[in-house]
């Protein structure tokens, strides 16, 4: 009983920690966080408090009032805080391997599956919707890497519909901070077992890294990536 009860305490201490992290980092980049979660849960408490007074039963309305006040801030520091996370992550590269790694449930994400010199990289994400190719880099040099990927993987999955998203604020592009609503809307059309299959053979294919023949010992100073995505 004594070690459950100091589990549960560690738990919640650690909670607490990093509800205190995330509030910090979402400071440093929102200023009145703060100020606009406290006045969402003031107003909520005030409004229900006032209702509770006018109907009679402002006991009732009180505790109610505190319950969705608390609610309501959640949900505004959770938005406000993915808002200034996506923020700081914006332009940074890797970015949207990092989203994709969220998306949620039913989705096999595998980073950096195809990459050129310019470092403009391409991830992967398979789920009920499909294959997602998820592009971040020069829109102009990310038709060409796109292309070929979308080749490759053609002689692997056969009847698997394949989706290209291109990370970026320009036309036909998806914004960083859209790119999981984005995917989350994309009809479904495949069962469990075919996700399963079309992402074995995938894996099976390989990916960037695996197939890259690094040296064993420290990575060589200065080394580059030539063309065709192998190590010299």
């Amino acid at each position: 009983m004594a070690r459950k009860e100091n589990a549960d305490t560690a738990a919640e201490t650690g909670r607490l920690k990093q509800i205190a992290l995330t509030y910090k980092m979402t400071r440093r980049v929102d200023k009145r966080v703060g100020l606009v979660v406290a006045g969402v849960g003031i107003v909520t408490f005030g409004v229900l408090l006032a209702i509770g007074f006018l109907v009679g039963h402002p006991i009732y309305l009180g505790i109610l009032g505190f319950i969705l006040a608390f609610l309501a801030m959640a949900i505004v520091f959770g938005r406000r805080a993915e808002r200034a996370a996506f923020g700081q992550m914006e332009g940074q590269p890797g970015a949207a391997a990092a989203v994709l790694e969220n998306v949620g449930r039913g989705w096999s994400t595998t980073p950096a599956v195809a990459m050129n010199r310019s470092q403009d990289v391409i991830h992967r994400a398979v789920g009920k919707a499909g294959i997602v190719l998820v592009a971040e880099g020069n829109p102009n040099r990310l038709k060409s890497l796109l292309a070929a990927e979308k080749k490759k993987m053609a002689r692997i999955v056969v009847d698997v519909p394949v989706h290209d998203i291109i990370v970026g604020d320009g036309e036909g592009q998806v914004p960083l901070k859209k790119v999981r609503t984005t995917m989350l809307k994309l009809p479904r059309v495949l069962s469990g077992p075919q996700v399963t299959v079309a992402n074995d053979r995938l894996r099976a294919m390989g990916d960037l890294m695996s197939n890259m023949p690094l040296p064993k010992g420290p990575m060589p100073k200065g080394m580059r990536m030539p063309r065709g995505g192998k190590t010299r």
